[in-house]
């Protein structure tokens, strides 16, 4: 499916990796909603990228929130072809330790967003997507998730955040095959080190540091790269139903 004229979603798509998706899209001609809590930095991501791009202010862990973003999109763009989850916390805390155990709370929160939010979204866009005339391919659209190395490489401190994208992981398959009878497919991307806002906020020797255990290329990602995988799951359509570590073949260590 070519990204041309067809209309995209992206879950924090104001920042990081879902404003390179955002900017890749709207140079191939997408049209592109930017759903993200940042008004500043989406109204002016939306104001820079031109007319066929849009922000709302979206709380994924609203269900309401979700539902008005979908029918903004139809009403200013007329349908939804492409889903893109990038929204999602990270999280920093051990099972245990001396001061207790994990913070219950949190760990819901984080599955809450990271999880239980992206499938409300899934299933929303999903139904949305059941309206959509069959395409060229016999497809009414794509939705990919953002999961992370950590859903099969998961550091100390990283219980909650590596338990929830490995949800998203898990239930990549199993969504596909609900989805297959009407041509809807769904990818998941597990980024490895890539050079985000969160990236950035580092030293800069620890940023090095990182980059050097990269096996190849040694260096970290850039978010285009990203969005270069977004491209090609949705304009390849035998890719479905499948978790792609984008990586430089790191694997990580436990700390």
């Amino acid at each position: 499916m070519k990204v041309e004229a067809k209309t995209a979603i992206i879950t924090g798509g104001a920042s990081g990796l879902g404003e390179a998706v955002a900017r890749r899209l709207a140079r191939l001609g997408g049209n592109v909603v930017v759903l993200d809590l940042n008004e500043d930095r989406g109204n002016a991501l939306a104001k820079e990228l031109g007319a066929n791009v849009a922000f709302i202010k979206t709380d994924i862990c609203s269900t309401e929130d979700v539902k008005q973003a979908i029918d903004f999109t139809k009403g200013k763009f007329g349908k939804l072809d492409i889903v893109v989850n990038c929204a999602g916390i990270s999280s920093g805390q051990k099972t245990a330790g001396k001061k207790g155990p994990h913070d219950l709370e949190y760990f819901k929160k984080v599955i809450n967003i990271n999880l239980i939010g992206v499938f409300d979204v899934m299933r929303q866009s999903a139904y949305q997507m059941l309206q959509n005339d069959l395409n060229d391919e016999g497809g009414r659209g794509v939705m990919i998730n953002t999961a992370s190395v950590a859903a099969f490489d998961g550091q100390v401190g990283q219980v909650a955040y590596a338990a929830s994208k490995a949800a998203l992981v898990g239930m990549t398959l199993p969504v596909a095959r609900d989805l297959c009878g009407d041509g809807i497919r769904i990818c998941t991307i597990a980024p490895g080190l890539f050079n985000t806002p969160m990236m950035a906020a580092l030293p800069e020797q620890v940023r090095i540091d990182l980059a050097k255990t990269v096996p190849f290329p040694q260096k970290l990602g850039d978010p285009d790269e990203f969005a270069m995988m977004v491209q090609q799951i949705v304009e390849n359509p035998m890719l479905n139903g499948e978790s792609i570590r984008l990586d430089g073949a790191i694997r990580m260590a436990p700390k």
